[in-house]
C-alpha cells in the first residue's frame, strides 16, 4: 500500500453532511476530499427526501384528481402508470447525480469511490490506497433496519421500496414512524390496498398527541388499515410470490405482494474500524459528539444521523457548514443549535412541527403552560368529499406567554411552517402573532387569530 495525498479534510460520506462540510471547507480555501461507497447524494437524495417527495407528489395529485369532480370538472381516469412516473423520478435523481460529480470537479474537491478505513487517528484507507487529513468528518449516514425474524428477507425497506418496478396491489408496512406513515399514505393514494402494523398503541409517538390522533383519524378515514399491537414474528412466501404474516399475538395476515420494514435506522458505523483511531461510540453504534460535532479524538468530527441526533438532512447540512465555518474561518463558536428544528411529515395530509409537545412543556414548565388550538375544515375542502380537516396548536409558557411549540396537520401545513419556525426561533410570543396582520382566506391565518 502507499500513501498517496494528504489533505486537510476528509468526508467519509458523500451525503448531505459530507458534500456540505467539503464544500465549505474549500470555500475557505483547504484541500478536500469525499469518500463515497455509493452514488454521490446520500440516502437523501438516492432513497430518501428527493425520490420520496416525487412520490408525495404523485399521491397529491391523485387526490386532487378525485377532488376535482366537486369542482366541476368531468375527468375520464384510464389509471396510473407506476413505471412511467419511477422513469422520471430516477431521471431526475441521476441528475442530481451527474451534477454532484461535476460540481465537486468545479470545486477541486476530490471524489474517491470505494469504502474508508481506519488506519490510524488521521489515516483512512481505500481500496489499498491510504489518505491522511488533518481533519476527517465521519458522516456515513443511516441504513434501515431488518429484524432477525424467520422470513425477514422476503420483505423490503424504504431502499426496495424505491426498486420496485410494478406498483404492489396489497401492502403491509410495519413501522410506527414518519417513514412508515409516509408510504402508508403515498401508496394508499396512488391505489395500492395498505395495512400498517404498529408494534404499540400509537403511530408517530414522539409527535404531539393532537398530530397523532388526527393522523390516525385521517388514514383510517382514507382506507388505511391501522393493526396496533402487533409484532411480526415469521414471515412466510407462498408459491404464488405472496405473502404471509404471523404475528406474536396469534394473528395471520395474508395476501399481500410486498411487506416494507420501516421499523428504524442504524448508523452505518460497521466496517470503519473506528476503534483503530479510538473513536467512541453509543450502545446502538452512534458516534459520540459534543455540540461542535467534536468527537473523542482530536481532528475527528462526525455529522448526520451517525451521531444520532435529530435525522434529518437540513440538520446534517447545518451542522457540516457550521463545523466547516469553526474549523477554517476563525469562527470558534459556531455551531448547530439543536433546540429550535421545524420538521415535516410529508403524510396526506402533511403534518408540520417545531418545539416542545404538550406532554414535553408541562413536564418542564408545569402549571405556566397554556395552549391555544383549533379545528377546521379548510375552504378547499368546503364542499370536497374528501373533506380532510386542518389541526393547529400553539403551545405558550410563562406570563409572556412565549411560544414553546407549534404543531400543524393539514393541506399545506408543510409550506406554511417555514416562516413561522424564524419567528418562533427568535423568540415571537403569543401577542407578536396576534398583532400580525393576517392573510384572508388561508388556512394559515388561523396561526394569528387563535383565542
Amino acid at each position: 500500500m502507499t500513501k498517496r495525498k494528504h489533505y486537510d479534510l476528509i468526508a467519509i460520506g458523500a451525503g448531505s453532511g459530507g458534500l456540505s462540510v467539503a464544500e465549505r471547507a474549500a470555500l475557505h480555501g483547504c484541500k478536500c476530499a469525499v469518500i463515497e461507497s455509493a452514488r454521490l447524494g446520500g440516502t437523501c437524495v438516492n432513497v430518501g427526501c428527493v425520490p420520496k417527495k416525487i412520490m408525495y407528489f404523485g399521491g397529491h395529485i391523485a387526490h386532487t384528481l378525485e377532488d376535482a369532480r366537486d369542482y366541476g370538472f368531468a375527468l375520464e381516469l384510464k389509471g396510473f402508470d407506476w413505471s412511467k412516473l419511477k422513469q422520471s423520478r430516477d431521471g431526475y435523481v441521476q441528475n442530481i447525480n451527474n451534477w454532484y460529480v461535476n460540481y465537486l470537479q468545479d470545486s477541486n474537491i476530490d471524489h474517491i469511490q470505494g469504502f474508508a478505513r481506519f488506519i490510524s487517528s488521521n489515516t483512512l484507507e481505500v481500496n489499498g490506497e491510504h489518505y491522511s487529513a488533518d481533519n476527517i468528518v465521519i458522516a456515513p449516514g443511516s441504513k434501515a433496519d431488518v429484524p432477525a425474524i424467520e422470513g425477514a428477507q422476503f420483505g423490503i425497506t424504504s431502499d426496495g421500496f424505491f426498486e420496485l418496478d410494478e406498483q404492489p396491489q396489497r401492502v403491509a408496512i410495519t413501522g410506527s414512524g414518519y417513514i412508515a406513515v409516509e408510504l402508508a399514505c403515498m401508496l394508499n393514494a396512488l391505489g395500492t390496498e395498505v395495512t400498517l402494523l404498529l408494534r404499540k398503541q400509537h403511530l408517530l409517538r414522539p409527535f404531539d398527541v393532537m398530530l397523532r390522533e388526527s393522523l390516525t383519524e385521517e388514514m383510517l378515514n382514507q382506507g388505511i388499515n391501522i393493526i396496533t399491537s402487533s409484532a411480526i414474528k415469521k414471515i412466510h412466501k407462498q408459491d404464488s410470490g405472496q405473502l404471509t404474516l404471523q404475528g406474536d399475538n396469534g394473528q395471520t395476515l395474508s395476501g399481500f405482494d410486498q411487506l416494507i420494514w420501516a421499523i428504524g435506522r442504524s448508523p452505518m458505523t460497521e466496517g470503519l474500524q473506528l476503534d483503530k483511531a479510538g473513536v467512541e461510540t453509543d450502545a446502538q453504534g452512534h458516534i459520540k459528539t459534543d455540540l461542535y460535532q467534536n468527537t473523542n479524538v482530536d481532528g475527528i468530527y462526525a455529522v448526520g444521523d451517525v451521531t444520532g441526533r435529530a435525522q434529518l438532512t437540513p440538520v446534517a447540512i447545518a451542522a457540516a457548514r457550521r463545523l466547516a465555518d469553526r474549523l477554517f474561518d476563525h469562527k470558534r463558536e459556531r455551531r448547530l443549535d439543536y433546540d429550535w428544528i421545524p420538521s415535516v411529515v410529508f403524510s396526506h395530509p402533511p403534518i408540520a412541527t417545531i418545539g416542545l409537545t404538550e406532554g414535553e412543556a408541562r413536564e418542564k414548565h408545569g402549571n405556566s403552560v397554556k395552549t391555544y388550538q383549533t379545528r377546521f375544515t379548510p375552504m378547499y375542502h368546503a364542499f370536497t368529499q374528501n373533506g380532510s380537516k386542518v389541526s393547529m396548536k400553539l403551545i405558550t409558557v410563562g406570563a409572556q406567554e412565549k411560544i414553546v411549540g407549534c404543531h400543524l396537520i393539514g393541506m399545506g401545513v408543510d409550506e406554511m411552517m417555514q416562516g413561522f419556525a424564524v419567528a418562533i426561533r427568535m423568540g415571537a410570543n403569543k401577542k407578536d402573532f396576534d398583532d400580525t396582520v393576517a392573510i384572508h382566506p388561508t388556512s394559515s391565518e388561523e396561526l394569528v387569530t387563535l383565542r
